[in-house]
């Protein structure tokens, strides 16, 4: 494993540093990461691509059923790609959340896949022979971004919840009682010819949909955003910068018991995307800070990274954690050792973040940079999760990064402000 990402066997405990320790209080969020073609086309085998998100602190996995390919026709099914890719993450110990698309042409009169069926029946149908086929997955996504015209033609709530999320949740409940059931999965924008998300969950709130949580993809829509700042605070879109909003809207549309997934975010690099893309080390504070606003947002329970590694096309996404040829970006480390500045008062500053590797409580070194040498400046024990937050007395300017003492790997370093 690259970088000393696996995890040591012997524990360490080191003695609290002279600044305040104080943990948070567990959360139940997990962290993921989605990335179809890198898992099954990827380097190596599909097995050692899924030991390796384990290893880099990925907890669950978003995979994709597509309707079309896995029933070609009303009487076949082909299971083998699904199958692979699913027990390899099972046997990884990564938690699959299965996301189901694409319509076939037999099932709506020879029209394109974002196109709902003719019948929500055969929708239904494919749903209940893939929780037979899969009764250990817990967690189902229906559809992919129904509020695009790209994805769902019309991009009609009415359409999405009567022909597909409905139909589906209930084909699925029926093998799986215990299954959770995430409607929505929508784009923090209408697009042309779409739906804003914000009227779009408007809608299937009228139209009646039955979920235990909305999914949504929040990613930012501008390089100057980021999870904390900028968005459109008028506007009817939703990204990290405005999650009250999504809070607010699934709240009145659905209940406050809604869970919340964040299964799609992204922060594009440059290089190589010049238009869009932020340098890499303004990606590896975003994705830290992602982590800290899921964390801290009521009924968040799943993050999920978008991508691995960056597609080869420039006008697709290099959100990944490495290049197209493998070269590892600071994001991948910031992934599993997220370290955010929450705030300062006067000559002190309050830290959080988190070791995701290992299991229960782990210790944790947070780190200056003095004279050009790295000194620690607090140590510590994390929650049974994780998670830790720490008062420090550093100067602005100063950088500080995160040391997990376990595996040796650090954090990218940032300077306080």
């Amino acid at each position: 494993m690259r970088r000393a990402l696996t995890i040591a066997c012997a524990a360490a405990t080191l003695a609290t540093g002279v600044t305040a320790t104080t943990a948070v209080g567990s959360s139940g969020l997990r962290v993921g990461i989605a990335d179809d073609a890198w898992l099954e086309f990827g380097p190596g085998t599909i097995e050692e691509r899924a030991a390796r998100l384990k290893q880099v602190g990925a907890q669950v996995s978003r995979v994709t059923l597509d309707w079309r390919v896995i029933q070609p026709s009303r009487e076949a099914y082909a299971w083998e790609r699904p199958d692979a890719l699913l027990g390899a993450l099972r046997t990884a110990g990564v938690m699959p959340v299965v996301s189901i698309w694409g319509t076939p042409a037999w099932a709506n009169g020879g029209k394109g896949p974002n196109v709902a069926p003719t019948a929500a029946a055969s929708f239904a149908t494919f749903a209940r022979a893939a929780a037979e086929r899969y009764p250990w997955v817990r967690h189902w996504i229906v559809w992919n971004e129904p509020n695009q015209h790209r994805w769902l033609s019309p991009p009609s709530p009415v359409t999405y919840v009567t022909k597909l999320l409905n139909p589906a949740a209930a084909a699925i409940k029926a093998v799986i009682p215990k299954a959770v059931i995430a409607g929505g999965s929508t784009a923090p924008r209408g697009s042309r010819g779409g739906v804003s998300p914000v009227e779009f969950i408007r809608g299937m709130g009228r139209a009646g949909a039955r979920l235990d949580a909305f999914a949504h993809h929040p990613h930012p829509l501008s390089p100057a955003e980021t999870p904390r700042t900028g968005g459109c605070k008028t506007c009817l879109t939703i990204t990290l910068a405005t999650l009250e909003r999504l809070l607010d809207e699934t709240r009145k549309a659905f209940g406050a018991q809604t869970r919340i997934w964040l299964s799609e975010v992204g922060f594009q690099t440059n290089p190589p995307d010049r238009i869009l893309g932020v340098t890499w080390a303004r990606q590896a504070r975003s994705i830290a800070e992602a982590q800290y606003r899921a964390h801290t947002g009521v009924r968040v329970d799943l993050l999920i990274q978008y991508l691995v590694r960056d597609e080869p096309r420039v006008d697709a996404w290099q959100s990944g954690l490495e290049t197209t040829i493998g070269t590892l970006k600071p994001a991948l480390t910031s992934f599993a050792l997220p370290l955010v500045q929450v705030s300062r008062t006067g000559a002190t500053t309050k830290l959080w973040g988190q070791v995701r590797l290992g299991q229960g409580a782990r210790p944790y070194v947070v780190e200056r940079r003095e004279g050009g040498v790295w000194r620690a400046t607090g140590s510590g024990t994390t929650t049974a999760r994780g998670y830790f937050t720490r008062t420090v007395r550093v100067e602005r300017g100063v950088q500080v990064r995160l040391r997990d003492p376990v595996t040796g790997t650090t954090s990218p370093p940032f300077a306080l402000t």
